[in-house]
């Protein structure tokens, strides 16, 4: 009797329960996966901004907002008074609108929720990229056709490496202006 228990959980059970593990497993691991690379990832934000009105329709280049990227390693998020160089005129009863001038006249920054995130581990330069000719959309997606902005591409070791060392496919109108990406680790681990 004990024999045929043992063989039914040799034969049957243990099998069963392994497949159930490694399908939950591997099922998990995929499904979960925009999410741990944060494709899709598009937090509701304090004021609601359209980059397809601004970037888009009304061709504001990004270094005007997000001053700072071709000098620094960070492409800053516009305070509001850079924001406020056209809304001290424009559109100014508009609720979001006015929403944006209480807090410039409290003095106190939006609380815009980062869409765009690396590792703390991770070093970046966005000058380094933009002096390069390195186009925005290239990393942060058609952000000029986006009201809502979201992240579109991954920003794992490996689609970074991947472009570093194929750059003339993932920025093929800079053509032989520029050279293959650094691939030693200090590059972004410092």
């Amino acid at each position: 009797m004990k024999k045929s228990v043992l063989d039914y959980t040799l034969k049957i059970r243990l099998p069963v329960t392994v497949f159930v593990i490694v399908v939950s497993f591997v099922l998990t691991f995929y499904v979960s996966k925009t999410e741990r690379d944060s494709i899709g990832y598009a937090p509701e934000q304090p004021i609601k901004f359209s980059h397809k009105l601004h970037a888009g329709t009304m061709k504001i280049d990004c270094k005007y907002c997000h001053i700072g990227v071709e000098k620094s390693r960070f492409a800053t998020i516009p305070t509001t008074s850079i924001c406020m160089n056209c809304h001290s005129i424009a559109k100014k009863d508009k609720p979001e609108i006015i929403k944006l001038t209480n807090f410039y006249l409290s003095g106190k920054a939006i609380p815009w929720k980062r869409v765009h995130k690396l590792p703390d581990y991770v070093y970046f330069n966005h000058s380094v990229h933009v002096s390069m000719g390195i186009d925005c959309s290239h990393c942060h997606g058609e952000v000029a056709r986006m009201d809502v902005v979201s992240q579109v591409h991954s920003f794992t070791m490996g689609a970074c490496l991947s472009c570093h060392r194929n750059v003339h496919k993932f920025v093929p109108e800079l053509g032989n202006k520029i050279k293959k990406g650094p691939e030693n680790c200090n590059a972004c681990h410092r």
